[in-house]
């Protein structure tokens, strides 16, 4: 028996329904935290890196961002600590810098998921022509 016109009305209000909150579940992922640093690091960068977090997290974005310089100041080979820059810099508005301790941190560390699959990294890493063309060629039709 073929369906009503209802049913299938019905189905593809379902399916819409679906397909929205999936891609709002995804808009809407966990925001990026700062990173420890590793065991074996150096001991003042890893005490600068810890007071960062401790004031990222209650909102003290210039004084976190101070500490995250200096932990690069004493090991400027910690991933975590080029990332946590970034994320203080990114709550500063200052894109431009985040963006480039974003990727040293990638670099540092590529096979650190917690930097690379952060969506903070993402926002800054992604060329916008890419989330609108899957092809990468110019996006928003050329302009």
């Amino acid at each position: 028996m073929p369906l009503s016109m209802e049913v299938k009305t019905m189905n593809l209000v379902r399916f819409v329904v679906a397909i929205s909150l999936a891609v709002l579940h995804s808009a809407c992922a966990a925001p990026s935290l700062p990173l420890a640093t590793m065991p074996g690091s150096n001991a003042t960068a890893a005490q600068h890196n810890s007071e960062g977090i401790a004031h990222y997290n209650m909102g003290h974005w210039s004084v976190a961002r101070d500490h995250f310089a200096s932990a690069i100041e004493a090991e400027p080979t910690l991933g975590e600590s080029h990332f946590n820059l970034a994320l203080a810099l990114d709550k500063l508005d200052l894109h431009s810098e985040a963006t480039t301790h974003f990727k040293k941190a990638a670099e540092l560390a590529p096979g650190n998921r917690a930097i690379t699959q952060s969506s903070a990294y993402r926002s800054h890493t992604t060329s916008p022509s890419s989330i609108y063309e899957p092809s990468g060629n110019g996006g928003m039709g050329g302009y």
